[in-house]
């Protein structure tokens, strides 16, 4: 795990990654529910805490034309879930002001795969909504 310190806010951050497999399973489920958002959230490897390596459904999402409603009282008891994944039909991979809402109740880390739904048109974003770097594995 690489940590460095970001001297503009004076916090330490990880530098993330994910797994192509993974990825490429967000990209597809995203593809396969357009015209509808896809949800669901981001687990890390046990071994290696700062490496996404599987996505996560939760029962009863609901997925509409402009939202993907996570039922948060299905979330498992589990540490190793440290963010959200979802889609926008649209070509816009920038975070709505729901977006931005869910970013800061839940987890570290969040993407955002937009129309068309391919290795270009996805960006990740921090908690406060500010755009990160992954590292694709």
């Amino acid at each position: 795990m690489f940590i460095f310190k970001n001297k503009e806010r004076n916090m330490v951050q990880f530098e993330w990654k994910i797994r192509r497999k993974c990825l490429d399973l967000i990209l597809e489920c995203a593809k396969s529910n357009f015209p509808n958002e896809f949800g669901g959230l981001l687990r890390v490897d046990d071994d290696i805490k700062d490496v996404i390596s599987e996505l996560v459904i939760l029962p009863g999402t609901i997925s509409g034309d402009s939202h993907a409603i996570f039922k948060m009282h299905m979330l498992p008891i589990d540490f190793s879930i440290v963010g959200t994944v979802h889609s926008h039909p649209s070509p816009s991979a920038n975070p709505s002001d729901a977006d931005l809402h869910l970013f800061r109740k839940h987890g570290r880390i969040h993407i955002i795969a937009a129309n068309p739904f391919n290795k270009d048109s996805w960006r990740a974003y921090d908690h406060n909504g500010e755009e990160i770097e992954i590292k694709v594995i």
